[in-house]
């Protein structure tokens, strides 16, 4: 009976310990799964500009319709040449939908305005520029200088706001850099660097 009990015993803890590996492993796996899938949303994108490299890291859980036409440009060419338009001091830097002689790129159709996923135009955030018209983004986009509370979905006057859909991650002193130069018009423009802030090449890092 003593033998009997004592094989009976072994072989429980064997079975636990067999069970208790299982139930480990299984753990491990599933918060490895998670990790994928986590890297797999993440997108970073770095830009190569004439005053220095600026590295974006995109939400695409929050903004997948705008993520998905961002990078459409991005992976397709279409930002490479293109120059920072724009510029507004303690405002915003604006850029991707003109070459240095002011000529616009060629945009597809407008995306969709997904201001609602909760993301705030704090500083160091990238959002999608438009006209008056809420969903009328097509290819250009800004990166706040400073937090602009009033760009938000919450506190804009036509309910929509500007989609928030990234943010910089590296490079925010060149960010600064290009906020800081002088600009003058050009070509029925307003608020254009005097010196052309040139995007020379784009590269999707995952």
């Amino acid at each position: 009976m003593i033998i009997m009990f004592s094989k009976v015993m072994k072989s429980k803890s064997f079975f636990l310990t067999l069970s208790y590996f299982l139930l480990l492993f299984s753990v491990v796996s599933c918060n490895s799964i998670q990790e994928s899938r986590k890297n797999e949303d993440i997108k970073l994108i770095k830009l190569e500009t004439n005053k220095g490299e600026i590295t974006l890291k995109l939400f695409t859980n929050e903004a997948p319709e705008t993520v998905k036409n961002f990078l459409y440009y991005a992976e397709n060419g279409h930002y490479e040449g293109t120059i920072f338009h724009r510029v507004i001091k303690g405002f915003m830097i604006q850029g991707g939908g003109h070459l240095p002689d002011m000529s616009s790129i060629n945009s597809k159709e407008p995306v969709v305005n997904e201001s609602n996923n909760n993301l705030k135009n704090k500083k160091g955030t990238i959002a999608m520029a438009r006209t008056m018209e809420p969903h009328s983004a097509t290819s250009q986009f800004f990166i706040n200088l400073v937090t602009n509370e009033f760009l938000d979905k919450d506190n804009a006057q036509d309910g929509y706001g500007y989609c928030v859909f990234g943010e910089v991650i590296n490079g925010m002193e060149i960010v600064e850099s290009i906020g800081a130069v002088d600009t003058a018009n050009k070509a029925g423009h307003s608020d254009v660097p005097i010196e052309n802030i040139i995007i020379n090449k784009v590269e999707v890092m995952n």
